[in-house]
């Protein structure tokens, strides 16, 4: 796989698709992270485009980007406290979180977003603690909806045009969902970045062919399901749909009883 060189990709003009640029370098020199990130800079500082340096909070001090990117081990950080002491109270701090537990310790800690993954496995991180999949991100989005202070979350890790309605769709929790995607190689090992940013903002932002209408999975307290109880029956009365009914000798009376109630 061949990436593309960053300010090349930029400078490809792929604004307003791209609404974040991430530089993530773990192997360079400081001179040589410096010297790229200026380049960034410069791009996205016209368009309005925030640039996020990961793990180097020295380098986003020395090129004044707009935010640092942590993972769970960055420079010994457990969590954003001391990244929020070096880089004051405007600069934006996100954490990568691939448990509940993380995410919530990262919140408390004034995380300004949350990297949710690794969704799938993907060439571009290679120091993988836990392959989420789609079930592992909506048990997150679920967990923090009971935290006081709401921050914005995307998927991370081996997302593409492929899979990205799927997983925008799919880890929708009852009362959150992603609010986006971070996407390495779909769009900088593209042979045209600006129309593979497009796709994958259009994918991301459209209900996937599978399903009618995009939605959070239904709501399933009891006092919620009591509600709707009387509203159901009615529909019932009024529509008559035909049902199948499939049961065991267990239940069977009290099965067949909900079957002809209907």
């Amino acid at each position: 796989m061949t990436l593309q060189p960053h300010p090349e990709v930029l400078s490809h003009g792929i604004r307003p698709c791209v609404t974040v640029v991430q530089y993530r370098d773990k192997h360079s020199d400081t001179g040589y992270l410096i010297q790229t990130a200026q380049s960034l800079r410069t791009i996205c500082k016209p368009h309005a485009v925030p640039l996020i340096i990961n793990d180097r909070v020295d380098v986003a001090l020395a090129v004044d980007a707009d935010g640092v990117h942590l993972g769970q081990t960055d420079m010994g950080y457990q969590d954003a406290t001391t990244a929020r002491q070096l880089l004051g109270p405007k600069m934006i701090i996100g954490v990568t979180v691939s448990s509940l537990a993380e995410a919530v310790t990262a919140i408390e800690a004034g995380a300004d977003y949350l990297g949710i993954g690794t969704v799938y496995t993907t060439p571009t991180k290679e120091d993988t603690k836990a392959i989420l999949g789609t079930a592992g991100v909506r048990e997150i989005l679920d967990g923090i909806t009971g935290v006081e202070r709401v921050v914005p979350t995307v998927a991370i890790g081996g997302i593409n045009a492929q899979n990205v309605q799927h997983v925008m769709f799919k880890s929708q929790a009852r009362r959150k969902r992603l609010d986006g995607v971070a996407v390495v190689s779909a769009v900088m090992a593209a042979n045209n970045p600006k129309a593979a940013a497009q796709e994958l903002r259009k994918l991301a932002t459209e209900p996937p062919g599978f399903t009618i209408e995009s939605r959070p999975h239904p709501v399933t307290e009891v006092n919620d399901l009591l509600r709707r109880v009387d509203a159901v029956v009615k529909d019932l009365g009024d529509k008559h749909p035909l049902c199948h009914n499939m049961t065991n000798l267990v239940v069977q009376n009290f099965a067949a009883n909900v079957a002809l109630s209907m």
